[in-house]
């Protein structure tokens, strides 16, 4: 499996990308891997305010149904409208086209909490 340095992770298995003091994010690939083959994406959060560790959506898979969290503090300004309806893109592109949502950082001292890839794999090994 593939773990891009450019980006941060959280504990709680999502990808951060930022790209302009916004943030793209998603689930690793070890997330969808363990998940299975990906379903539905339920996002309710659009335009709220979240903290760092809150649930922002959840995501059903063929095994089961898994909370997604917030990696940092912000407001969500985007959805991902692909996934609607073809969820097997977080499968087949989990840092690409399978990103799930974009969000406005709150506060960016929260990326320190994050984790790099080579901490990334040591926690998931």
């Amino acid at each position: 499996m593939q773990y891009p340095n450019e980006l941060k992770y959280s504990k709680d298995h999502e990808w951060l990308r930022i790209v302009d003091g916004e943030a793209y994010i998603g689930i690793t690939a070890f997330a969808q891997s363990e998940l299975g083959d990906i379903v539905f994406v339920d996002i309710e959060a659009l335009e709220e305010d979240l903290d760092i560790e809150e649930v922002f959506g959840t995501v059903e898979a063929v095994k089961t149904v898994s909370d997604l969290f917030m990696p940092v503090s912000g407001k969500i300004v985007a959805v991902n409208e692909r996934i609607e309806n073809e969820p097997e893109l977080i499968n087949n592109d989990p840092y690409g086209e399978g990103w799930i949502i974009k969000i406005r950082i709150k506060d960016l001292d929260e990326l320190q909490l994050l984790l790099d890839a080579e901490d990334y794999i040591k926690l998931i090994e």
